[in-house]
């Protein structure tokens, strides 16, 4: 597992001269992480205003298959910076919220179901919250949050497939849902692990003062 980011004092800044490469800005990965949030937008204004079903799976799929590709460039071209390991978690966060609340609208998925991650989204935020006071950053992304995110990313242009197109609608509304519950339970997984370890953290700073 990743350590836990430095307090946010003690980082270097670009006005302290220390900035070095995980202080990078304009990289690759950070450009294909920018890209794939473009796809938001694009997405919803696909499915929402225009209702171009077609065309958003496409631009849902794409978004999905490519969620690996910048922390890969990251790693294959040395460029692994702070920006990166915090946009890419947020391109991913942002895609299933953006694509979970118009498929509400649209009654692709049920409520209960767009209740249920919204849920964990706010214990994290909330876990967040207290990190910050203590002047810590987010955590470090778990494997076990990426698969998650991984599965309800797959799941997603399935369970849209099986909307748009009635022919598909058995093999894809199956395999999408499969995905996507194995995604929900993941993900809540993953959100515990997070607020287990934002406590750990939390008691360790605290016993220290002591």
């Amino acid at each position: 597992m990743s350590r836990w980011p430095a307090r946010a004092e003690h980082r270097p800044t670009a006005e302290s001269g220390q900035l070095g490469p995980a202080g990078r800005v304009l990289t690759v990965p950070n450009v294909i992480s920018f890209v794939r949030l473009l796809g938001v937008p694009l997405f919803l204004y696909l499915f929402l205003v225009v209702e171009a079903d077609v065309a958003a799976i496409v631009v849902l799929a794409v978004g999905g298959t490519t969620d690996w590709v910048d922390g890969w460039a990251a790693r294959r071209l040395g460029q692994v910076s702070r920006l990166g390991e915090l946009l890419d978690p947020f391109a991913d966060r942002l895609y299933i919220l953006a694509t979970l609340l118009a498929f509400t609208v649209r009654e692709v998925v049920p409520w209960q179901f767009t209740v249920a991650l919204l849920a964990r989204e706010l214990l994290l935020l909330g876990s967040l919250t207290v990190l910050r006071r203590h002047g810590y950053g987010p955590p470090p992304v778990h494997y076990v949050g990426k698969s998650a995110t991984f599965l309800l990313l797959a799941a997603f242009p399935l369970l849209l497939l099986a909307a748009a197109v009635p022919g598909t609608a058995t093999v894809a509304a199956a395999a999408g849902w499969s995905l996507a519950w194995w995604g929900l339970v993941l993900y809540w997984v993953a959100g515990a692990l997070y607020v287990v370890q934002a406590g750990r953290l939390v008691r360790a700073r605290s016993a220290g003062r002591s």
